[in-house]
């Protein structure tokens, strides 16, 4: 049965997904980029832009995992890159070159429409303009039995979560702080809705915990 899931999702220890001050220069906000240092030595990500090498380990592991069984994603459309309000023309086609490692249908929540975008390697990026539930929907039936994942942002998920939504949350708590930036908890109640940890394993680079929903 497929899940809604959010994998390798890095965190700061002060709960925040992201810095303040998100823009072309800074896509992941100021100091933002510090969360992801446990996945950028890893295999699976390099291998993701085309490089040899890489570092095996639990690191690694967790990545690969993240991509296991995942037929469509969904994103918000500050994930999908820095344009704020009405598309000025259909130029911006995402951070990540003509085949982004999606390879599968994304499905990117906007209130604003846009025609989808075929790019190399498989992905199609779809705009959804009626919200989380029809961006759900769709999703699942492009998926064909596979899981769904959020790729965040961080306001992304915190809606499918408050909404009861999400089957499982990996988050890779790095030893950092950001003091401001954007919160993924603040103002949820994990426990009241039913989430419980399910695995926890440390790193030098990260702690990977792995909520679950109790059925």
């Amino acid at each position: 049965m497929s899940k809604l899931c959010v994998r390798a999702f890095s965190l700061s220890l002060d709960g925040y997904g992201a810095g303040p001050g998100q823009n072309l220069e800074n896509p992941l906000g100021v100091g933002g980029k510090a969360l992801h240092e446990w996945a950028f030595s890893t295999r699976t990500f390099q291998r993701m832009f085309g490089n040899d090498g890489g570092v095996a380990g639990i690191d690694d592991d967790f990545a690969v995992r993240s991509f296991d069984n995942v037929g469509a994603w969904i994103m918000g459309r500050n994930m999908f890159g820095p344009i704020r309000g009405a598309w000025l023309d259909d130029s911006w086609k995402g951070w990540w070159g003509d085949n982004p490692s999606y390879h599968a249908p994304v499905f990117i929540l906007t209130n604003h429409a846009r025609p989808s975008i075929t790019m190399e390697g498989g992905t199609v990026f779809h705009f959804v303009t009626d919200g989380i539930h029809a961006a759900l929907q769709r999703a699942t039936e492009a998926a064909g039995g596979k899981d769904v994942r959020i790729g965040g942002g961080v306001a992304t998920v915190r809606q499918y979560l408050q909404a009861g939504l999400v089957d499982e949350l990996h988050l890779a708590v790095s030893p950092v702080l950001l003091g401001t930036g954007e919160n993924l908890f603040a103002g949820i109640d994990m426990l009241k809705l039913g989430y419980r940890c399910a695995e926890h394993v440390p790193t030098a680079k990260a702690t990977h915990v792995v909520l679950s929903k109790r059925s």
